[in-house]
């Protein structure tokens, strides 16, 4: 059977203060994606995939975003194609109304640019979501690849590891809930199609809600690499679900399997505006961090009517 198998990659347009945290969070996305997300790509046992590159409208003349653009499409072995409608997925960070309309709005503006890698005796498409700053291990896209598919079906693990990119320390991580790293089968037709793909997939709130809508298979073993930097926007390496630490012996393997084993620790640029702001929040009591994230939501600060907020 012929498959096309995209990776997305949602750059700019998730999550808070519409999806874009300023240029040093851009550049600073950039050079974790350029140190440890491409030498795992590169890494994959099979490379029969385009990595779909997901940016808003405003970033297609960015000068920064230019500049990744073209030093991607020069890899050899390795296709991409750039979009700039936003991330096509479900974003919970906006109230549900807002969130669908701007889910359609995505896929009308993205899934005309794919139709071209997508030819008439295409049988089916897969959509893996390939986060920014995290990495699958070699074995992933040949084994996502091997899964006997059926319509309305979603494939991923459901375990991995963790890495602190800026030591190189790796733990063990065991998610109590479906994390982000999810394959889905369409049919060519319903893919390319924005309102069979929204009815495909469910407006699904979050990556832990996949299963709503579709039947979800998990594969076995840790089969991805959680990165951290500290410029993550909701996990660090202290998180609950990180497990025991790897021996020197377990990591070397873990990093050989990502293309990692030469890679080196890193240290990104501080944003000190953010740096302040984040702290002026974390001394707040919790009731009104929730309240200022839920203002900062995209779609929601016009609709703050009452002190409901308050009880989130």
């Amino acid at each position: 059977m012929n498959r096309i198998h995209f990776l997305c990659v949602p750059f700019t347009g998730l999550g808070l203060f519409k999806g874009m945290r300023g240029k040093t969070w851009l550049k600073n996305r950039i050079e974790v994606f350029k140190k440890f997300v491409i030498p795992a790509l590169m890494n994959q046992t099979k490379q029969e995939f385009i990595v779909w590159m997901c940016f808003r409208p405003e970033e297609k003349t960015d000068p920064i975003v230019q500049e990744l653009q073209k030093s991607l499409e020069s890899l050899r072995g390795m296709r991409f194609v750039f979009t700039w409608g936003g991330i096509p997925f479900y974003d919970d960070k906006y109230p549900d109304k807002i969130a669908k309309e701007r889910l359609m709005e995505s896929l009308e503006l993205s899934l005309p640019s794919l139709k071209e890698y997508v030819s008439d005796n295409t049988d089916y498409v897969l959509m893996t979501i390939q986060p920014s700053d995290d990495c699958y291990l070699s074995h992933a896209i040949e084994e996502i690849q091997n899964v006997e598919y059926k319509e309305k079906q979603a494939v991923g693990y459901t375990q991995g590891y963790v890495c602190n990119y800026g030591t190189m320390a790796i733990a063990e991580w065991n998610p109590t809930t479906l994390p982000p790293f999810s394959t889905i089968l369409f049919p060519p037709e319903v893919f390319l199609d924005p309102q069979k793909h929204f009815e495909h997939t469910g407006a699904y709130e979050s990556h832990e809600y996949i299963t709503k809508n579709l039947e979800f298979k998990p594969l076995q073993g840790r089969g991805f690499l959680v990165g951290t930097h500290g410029e993550n926007i909701s996990t660090g390496f202290t998180h609950a679900f990180r497990g025991s630490l790897l021996s020197e012996q377990e990591k070397e393997k873990v990093l050989i399997k990502t293309g990692l084993f030469l890679a080196k620790p890193i240290i990104l640029k501080k944003d000190i505006k953010r740096k302040i702001m984040k702290r002026i929040i974390n001394c707040l009591p919790s009731f009104m961090q929730r309240y200022i994230i839920r203002c900062l939501s995209p779609g929601v600060t016009s609709s703050i009517k009452s002190y409901k907020w308050f009880r989130v």
